[in-house]
């Protein structure tokens, strides 16, 4: 990785989103469901922590579930599951209140147990690159808004759309702003495959363990 990495992980928090209500999983806590005998959340906050500066759970409820997992804990703002971009704006406030050395906010769901190791690294070079306010994760088809990495600076704008105009769509705030991509490969893994079924489930369990990512990974 490039020279900047160093001081790319220093300005950034990273923000593993569990705040929904996961109806696809019956209602469950997507973040605590067992994967190969652990919760799910946990892959991601082992991806990302040497990745950044600082590490939090964004999740709604009763945080002392997250307890065994030694990181703060926020909730949406506003609350009542308001979707994921009010997990962003938990996070890009947090950095404000409590860690304002941080101008940098890295989001990953917390149902992406394969993230990869330099997320954090490709999207800071990718922003540079283009000049661009937010980069944002793709692997195949598929764009990965929640996925992402966001200027703490956009925090007022964020709020304005949240609570004012009722904004649910991540993407469509986004495009707001000056947003480019970063495109990570699918073989052997989609990087970003999420779980949202039982039957994803399913998928992403028979993949463990897996030899690809190294015997110190997971």
């Amino acid at each position: 990785m490039t020279d900047h990495a160093p001081a790319d992980r220093a300005m950034t928090l990273g923000l593993v989103l569990d705040g929904g209500r996961a109806r696809r999983m019956g209602g469950a806590d997507k973040g605590l469901v067992p994967l190969a005998g652990r919760p799910m959340i946990a892959y991601a906050i082992e991806r990302l922590r040497p990745q950044v500066a600082a590490l939090v759970i964004n999740a709604n409820g009763d945080r002392s579930r997250f307890d065994g997992f030694g990181l703060p804990v926020v909730a949406d703002d506003p609350p009542d599951f308001s979707g994921p971009l009010a997990g962003v704006l938990a996070g890009l406030d947090y950095c404000v209140r409590f860690e304002p050395r941080l101008i940098h906010v890295a989001t990953l769901p917390g149902d992406t147990p394969f993230a990869p190791p330099d997320f954090v690294a490709r999207l800071h070079e990718a922003r540079r690159a283009a000049h661009a306010d937010i980069a944002v994760a793709v692997s195949g088809p598929r764009t990965h808004h929640v996925a992402a990495l966001w200027p703490v600076a956009i925090v007022q704008n964020l709020r304005r759309a949240v609570v004012e105009e009722g904004l649910r769509k991540v993407e469509s705030f986004a495009s707001r702003f000056g947003v480019t991509t970063v495109e990570w490969p699918t073989e052997p893994f989609d990087p970003f495959a999420n779980v949202n079924t039982p039957e994803d489930l399913a998928r992403v369990e028979a993949a463990f363990p897996a030899p690809s990512l190294g015997g110190d990974a997971l």
